[in-house]
């Protein structure tokens, strides 16, 4: 399973059930990785998608406690738990599947995830949302990272790192 994010400096993702800033590079190369796989993400993150509603051109699960949601898609399965979430990735080709938040979705996933595609932004944001800081844990290291690039007053990379230990998915 892979990660993808656009973090700050100290590794937020966004605030007030947001994202941190809209770079419309980073959104194309979003779509360009992601379409045609599986995304997998949290009610409040699904909240943020225009509309509310999931990801076209993907197979979309979302996580979420609440029993009302539900769509009537063969692109969307929700899901109510972990072990329930699990069932389904057991059965997929682990390379196809993308976690794209929010923040308790990462956190949860990434011991199982064995690439993570950072958009590492240069700045720090007022936030309220994290994702697990990769540069400081053992198991995940650089392995490339992208020149420079800006928006407007924005100066962000892009930065993969690769797990030396994922755990399988139980």
């Amino acid at each position: 399973m892979k990660l993808i994010a656009a973090v700050d400096n100290n590794w937020a993702i966004g605030n007030k059930n947001d994202l941190l800033v809209s770079i419309p590079a980073d959104q194309k190369r979003f779509r360009e990785i992601t379409t045609g796989h599986t995304v997998v993400l949290g009610r409040k993150t699904l909240s943020g998608f225009p509309g509310g509603k999931p990801l076209k051109n993907r197979y979309n699960i979302i996580l979420t406690q609440n029993p009302e949601i539900s769509f009537d898609s063969d692109e969307v399965d929700v899901v109510h738990s972990y072990d329930e979430l699990f069932e389904i990735l057991r059965v997929m080709d682990t390379d196809d599947i993308f976690i794209i938040g929010g923040g308790s979705v990462y956190k949860a996933l990434e011991p199982y995830c064995d690439t993570a595609y950072i958009t590492k932004l240069d700045y720090s944001y007022q936030a309220d949302t994290y994702f697990p800081n990769l540069d400081e844990m053992e198991n995940w290291e650089e392995v490339e990272e992208s020149d420079e690039e800006t928006y407007f007053n924005v100066i962000y990379t892009y930065v993969t790192y690769k797990n030396k230990s994922p755990k399988p998915i139980p």
